[in-house]
């Protein structure tokens, strides 16, 4: 049967994402439990799980509410506080539901102890990534608890997946991303037509979401600490760092001029 992918605005910028399959749904980081209930009624759809990856307010604020409606598991990072009870999930585990199977990947950087959950797809759909803010279309997350050599080996551990595997972001931050992108790699011509795109769907009330693993490859500067160009405007951004530095210390100073980027 086909997995059905529907992304669910919430807030200003967040999206929850639910995955429907045969009368049955999960939810990615419920912030706000009035969209999925809404989604859950108009659907007919019976809530089976829950997938957390970190313990950030607008990912887990909406979990009690949902509670009376959940006939499922709540799974959640191990290494994180989350409003419980859950089941505690670290890389090597496996996350069953929906009758998919998703494998647990360790990505801190964003927080300590960020989780993401990776279905490898089957027949009927391509793999699946629900990456919550380590990783964004052409961006990443703030390293609020982490450092930047974590993000980078949870950003390269990323980068690794297939190519055609969707990216479930957990914020619509497309746009703003492909600016500073931009600015890093002016020539990068697969950004600025990545960005054309986005511009259209945006216009028309769409996400620009789900990306790809290989696009992100593309576009993204933070998965493209080695190439010449991004070293370059790294350098070029801030003299101090090393002639020939390695790629942990590119993406720390993308991370702090993306912090004050305008």
């Amino acid at each position: 049967m086909r997995v059905e992918l529907i992304p669910l605005p919430a807030f200003e910028d967040n999206y929850i994402w639910m995955l429907a399959r045969e009368g049955e749904a999960l939810v990615v980081d419920p912030g706000d439990a009035a969209p999925v209930l809404a989604a859950l009624d108009r659907r007919g759809l019976r809530l089976a799980g829950i997938l957390v990856t970190h313990h950030h307010g607008d990912h887990v604020g909406g979990l009690d509410a949902l509670r009376p409606r959940l006939q499922g598991p709540v799974c959640a990072p191990a290494g994180e506080r989350i409003p419980g009870p859950t089941v505690p999930l670290r890389e090597g585990d496996t996350a069953a539901l929906l009758g998919l199977e998703f494998q647990v990947l360790d990505v801190p950087g964003h927080t300590a102890g960020h989780i993401a959950y990776y279905w490898p797809g089957n027949a009927a759909g391509d793999p699946l990534l629900f990456c919550g803010d380590t990783l964004f279309s052409a961006g990443c997350g703030r390293l609020f608890e982490g450092t930047a050599a974590q993000m980078h080996a949870s950003l390269s551990k990323l980068a690794a997946l297939p190519g055609r595997t969707r990216v479930c972001c957990a914020h619509e931050y497309t746009l703003s991303n492909l600016r500073f992108a931009l600015a890093v790699e002016p020539g990068n011509a697969d950004a600025a037509g990545h960005r054309e795109r986005c511009e259209r769907l945006r216009a028309r009330g769409e996400p620009t979401l789900p990306s790809t693993i290989e696009l992100e490859r593309r576009i993204n500067p933070f998965m493209r600490c080695a190439e010449p160009a991004v070293v370059g405007a790294a350098r070029a951004h801030d003299v101090a760092l090393a002639p020939d530095p390695a790629a942990a210390d590119v993406l720390a100073v993308l991370r702090e001029w993306k912090n004050r980027f305008r």
